[in-house]
């Protein structure tokens, strides 16, 4: 497990960035379209454009990542033991290499830019596998495996909506900074590299134990005199794969995503809709959300895959209105029926995407929480007078059976009834999967 030690809040960098408002991005595509007005967003732009004269061997980022490697091999016998146990399952390594795709550019760019060692690029393949939700049986957690006390002394927010630590850019550009912290503590980056892993204490004490104080002659914890070697053995793995029967496709030297800022909070299955992406790839991007819900107290941020972008755009400008959500301020002891009741939400949709607290069906504690972007119906102004203490009666239901090529829209269209009435009466309505199961209410 591994302690880091500063956070650095800190926008998308990258070679060359724009901050644009969508009235005005794509415009030369989409000239006849309106402002967005309330839905407007910022997209910071990284343009990674080869050099005329650049080979296609240097437009591969491995290529690129292999000329940046400096780490001595300081222990051959467990750096043999751990090629050969990594190389034992190719396949294992290889879905690494590739899980690694979305993140590894902007990895390496900072790596890069700090004047690191670029083996430090390869160290979430040790810590986590390159796996967001990698979470150890001490609760690190990430790529960069942060614990939850230290993550929260350096700044990584960690609360019912986001955890900071599973966030690419925030978790990256904190593990650097620590990483250099303690480079500049011991002087050395195998040491640096043994404090990442059991701490500055550990490495401080082992030194004043030891004969010498380098990383070859302290006498550190079995996990830790193993972690750089590991590190060093991928590092030989990822140098020459041929070598170990390794087959590593080519990685483009170029930016995979791209950073956009929301204005309004939303619903992490209508941007990746948006983005015309299954939910799960957008995850990928943005597995810091645990409510599946683009949402902080401090800012509304998602990555998307550059070539997204513009059709986020398009359809956020077209529909975004539709599926925006707003802040709401509940008050203890208000009655959570009656906030879903005011929203056109059902209570289930309400603590689906809502880390709520609840006593006897009212609100524990004063608390922010999501809601569709809808004006508030006082209950006193509804038709039927229904309290807002009393959840409406459940319509008849009929039950549809999700078959190829269906989508709410379509659903609706054949039932006669609002996508809205679907959503209310199905807690996980979308996505859609084959063989599912709808309610559709009756009309009254």
């Amino acid at each position: 497990m591994t302690l880091i030690s500063r956070f650095i809040l800190s926008a998308f960098v990258v070679p060359l960035s724009f901050a644009l408002s969508t009235s005005t991005a794509f415009s030369d595509t989409h000239s006849d379209s309106p402002a967005l007005g309330e839905a407007s967003l910022k997209i910071s732009y990284s343009i990674a454009a080869l050099p005329q004269n650049q080979t296609e061997s240097e437009a591969d980022l491995w290529t690129r990542i292999r000329a940046g490697f400096k780490l001595p091999d300081s222990d051959p016998r467990l750096t043999r033991q751990h090629e050969q146990s990594f190389t034992r399952n190719t396949a294992y390594i290889e879905r690494i290499a590739q899980r690694s795709r979305p993140y590894l550019f902007y990895i390496v760019e900072e790596v890069e830019r700090r004047g690191m060692p670029m083996e430090i690029a390869l160290l979430p393949m040790i810590e986590s596998a390159f796996n967001p939700q990698a979470k150890s049986p001490m609760k690190a957690s990430g790529i960069w495996q942060f614990m939850p006390a230290t993550g929260k002394v350096y700044g990584l927010q960690q609360n019912a909506w986001y955890d900071g630590r599973r966030d690419i850019l925030q978790a990256t550009n904190a593990a650097l900074d620590y990483l250099e912290k303690l480079h500049g503590m011991f002087g050395d980056w195998e040491l640096a590299l043994a404090a990442y892993n059991c701490g500055e204490g550990c490495v401080a004490r082992a030194q004043s134990r030891g004969a010498g104080s380098d990383y070859a002659s302290i006498r550190l914890p079995q996990e830790t005199r193993n972690y750089v070697p590991k590190l060093v053995a991928m590092r030989n793995i990822i140098l020459e794969p041929q070598r170990f029967g390794i087959s590593l496709e080519t990685l483009p030297n170029e930016s995979y995503f791209l950073q956009v800022k929301l204005k309004h909070p939303m619903e992490a299955r209508q941007a990746a809709r948006m983005a015309e992406m299954d939910l799960e790839d957008f995850l990928v991007l943005n597995p810091a959300f645990n409510r599946r819900v683009i949402f902080t107290e401090t800012q509304n941020v998602l990555l998307l895959p550059a070539d997204k972008v513009e059709t986020f755009q398009f359809n956020l400008h077209q529909k975004g209105g539709q599926h925006r959500l707003q802040s709401y301020a509940a008050k203890r002891g208000e009655n959570a029926t009656g906030i879903a009741a005011k929203f056109g939400v059902s209570l289930a949709w309400l603590k689906e995407y809502n880390p709520i607290t609840l006593f006897r069906g009212k609100v524990a504690q004063p608390q922010t929480l999501v809601v569709p972007m809808v004006k508030a119906i006082p209950a006193a102004a509804t038709a039927l007078k229904i309290s807002a203490d009393i959840p409406a009666k459940r319509p008849a239901m009929r039950t549809h059976t999700i078959r190829k090529g269906d989508t709410l829209a379509r659903v609706a269209k054949i039932y006669k009834v609002k996508i809205a009435d679907i959503r209310q009466w199905n807690e996980n309505a979308e996505p859609l999967r084959l063989g599912g199961k709808l309610s559709i209410p009756r009309a009254s």
